[in-house]
């Protein structure tokens, strides 16, 4: 049984690869993963610090 890990992506990023990881974990495209943050951020108003702290607490998958 293979357990499901959330990393950054290193290959599919475009700042820092967290939509990419994200993406990646909910078996997802990263494209719409990316435009839902935004929309997230533009709306709630806490998508940009959500984004600077997965970044900074998320490993980067190797």
């Amino acid at each position: 049984m293979s357990e499901k890990k959330l990393f950054r992506s290193s290959a599919n990023k475009k700042l820092c690869g967290v939509c990419g990881g994200l993406a990646e974990y909910l078996g997802m495209d990263a494209t719409v993963m990316r435009i839902l943050w935004v929309l997230f951020a533009l709306l709630g108003g806490c998508g940009l610090l959500a984004y600077l702290i997965c970044a900074l607490i998320m490993p980067v998958k190797e």
